[in-house]
């Protein structure tokens, strides 16, 4: 019965979001809410990376610096080499797992507060680089980044150019959510497999732990890169919707934000990420009438669902065999 509900459960969401959702946006023509829920759909990816450290019992406030790093992979690929969009997303994230692990070496072994005071910095310092080398234009940017060209195997077209397609916000909206969907449904799988459960011994205790065997850093490490990966396509996706990357594309307080997402959804839940970040993106937005009382408003709100719900929005009603994606 528990399978059975669970199933029933994924496929009311896929409807939802890949058939009611584009409805409801055609049917109403707020055709902005396009961009919206992509833009939700990637900033969860991310906040899913920052989950998976959260997992392994470390905080993790430097995300945005991967994203920032994957947007600027995948842009300087397609202006500068000529490189097909969708070859740019996976080398974006694997440039960012890769980087992640020569920072992770050493920072890694810190105890948790050591390593997230470092993240914290991450993103400034990402910022700096982009700001001064030659190749990524500096202060100006990349613009003008050409939209996904279309994909043909065999003769076929699997892909379309998007440049020819009447509604490109739709197409983005669509491959955000399916790569969202493929994001959280791998995460889930890996939280229940052995090497999920190996990860969930080093967020209970690092000394038992090591102490019947278990690879501590190896683990660290895996989770780190993982994590890092997630941000880079991320971020190699996003700046292809706004067809330009800046320095300031992912700030300090986009890492924030992705730690925030985590903590309002439950740290205890895999599918947490995903609805911190909707309901933190769209409760700022419904804020903005709010007026310079806004930030105010939105900071004692967080604090107040944080304290009244320290396990998350998700722990309100979610069936205890969820939790930890079990």
């Amino acid at each position: 019965m528990g399978r059975t509900g669970r199933f029933l459960g994924v496929g009311i969401f896929l409807v939802a979001v890949l058939g009611l959702v584009p409805w409801l946006i055609e049917a109403t023509g707020r055709w902005d809410f396009y961009y919206t829920l992509t833009s939700v759909a990637l900033l969860s990816i991310a906040s899913a990376g920052v989950w998976l450290t959260f997992y392994i019992g470390r905080i993790n406030i430097g995300q945005g610096a991967y994203a920032l790093a994957g947007g600027y992979v995948s842009a300087i690929l397609i202006t500068k080499y000529d490189v097909s969009f969708w070859l740019t997303v996976p080398l974006a994230g694997l440039f960012c797992a890769v980087l992640s692990v020569f920072i992770g070496l050493p920072i890694l072994r810190l105890r948790g507060v050591y390593f997230a005071m470092v993240t914290l910095v991450l993103t400034e310092v990402a910022r700096l680089t982009a700001l001064a080398l030659p190749i990524t234009n500096g202060a100006k940017g990349i613009a003008s980044i050409p939209l996904p060209s279309a994909v043909t195997v065999g003769g076929i077209t699997l892909i379309p150019d998007f440049a020819e397609l009447a509604n490109v916000k739709l197409a983005f909206y669509y491959v955000a959510v399916v790569l969202m969907i493929a994001c959280y449904a791998g995460l889930y799988r890996l939280v229940n497999s052995r090497l999920g459960h190996l990860c969930r011994s080093l967020q209970q205790n690092e000394e038992l732990a090591a102490s019947i065997g278990v690879n501590v850093t190896y683990l660290r490490i895996v989770a780190y890169a993982i994590s890092s990966f997630l941000g880079g396509i991320g971020g190699a996706i996003f700046i292809s919707i706004s067809q330009s990357v800046y320095p300031s594309s992912f700030q300090v307080a986009d890492s924030i934000n992705f730690m925030l997402n985590c903590f309002l959804g439950g740290l205890g839940y895999v599918f947490g990420p995903m609805l911190g970040t909707l309901v933190l993106y769209f409760g700022w937005d419904l804020l903005f009438e709010a007026g310079r009382f806004q930030l105010l408003i939105y900071a004692s709100l967080l604090i107040f669902l944080m304290v009244a719900l320290p396990n998350g929005l998700l722990s309100l009603r979610l069936p205890a065999r969820w939790r930890r994606g079990g």
